[in-house]
């Protein structure tokens, strides 16, 4: 399941994942990428539409 937080508003494009920094999961091959991968593709989207890309 992926979750993405944006904060609109600001002078800057602001995307992170949804579940914090998942300390609890790192080093046990336990996490998933997904999120973070989803966080910077819509990033990136919200960027071209910004900028006309």
């Amino acid at each position: 399941m992926s979750g993405i937080n944006t904060t609109i508003g600001l002078p800057i494009i602001r995307t992170s994942v949804d579940h914090g920094t998942a300390f609890g999961k790192a080093g046990e091959g336990r996490a998933n990428e997904e999120s973070m991968v989803d966080a910077i593709e819509l990033a990136v989207t919200m960027a071209k539409h910004k900028f006309g890309l």
